[in-house]
């Protein structure tokens, strides 16, 4: 595969990078896998006050990786494209891997 070119780059860092740069963010987008919910479900399940799940989910839906549609007054939150989530738990996988051998490279050094 060749070397991408870096304004790819720099659009995959500005439009989804940076979403995943918060923990709050990303767990909004596995709460929003499970199933689509309205700003006070979402600031219930994450015990997190509502302006600031509502200041993330403007980020998330700045960069197309969550949809909106009316509920009456309200609104609702939906992931735009569950590969998100593919990438996420592939990244944890490899974060897994990371940690395992960092162990296990420790557990060598301190035997020695």
């Amino acid at each position: 595969m060749a070397v991408p070119q870096i304004e790819e780059l720099e659009l995959l860092h500005a439009r989804i990078c940076r979403a995943f740069g918060d923990t709050k963010r990303i767990q909004i987008m596995y709460a929003l896998h499970e199933e689509p919910r309205h700003v006070t479900a979402l600031a219930e399940l994450l015990d997190t006050p509502q302006p600031t799940i509502s200041r993330h989910l403007a980020v998330l839906r700045d960069r197309g990786l969550v949809t909106t549609q009316r509920d009456g007054a309200a609104v609702v939150y939906a992931l735009s494209d569950d590969r998100v989530i593919m990438v996420l738990n592939l990244m944890r996988q490899i974060l897994r891997g990371l940690l395992e051998r960092q162990s296990d490279h420790l557990g060598v050094s301190e035997s020695r």
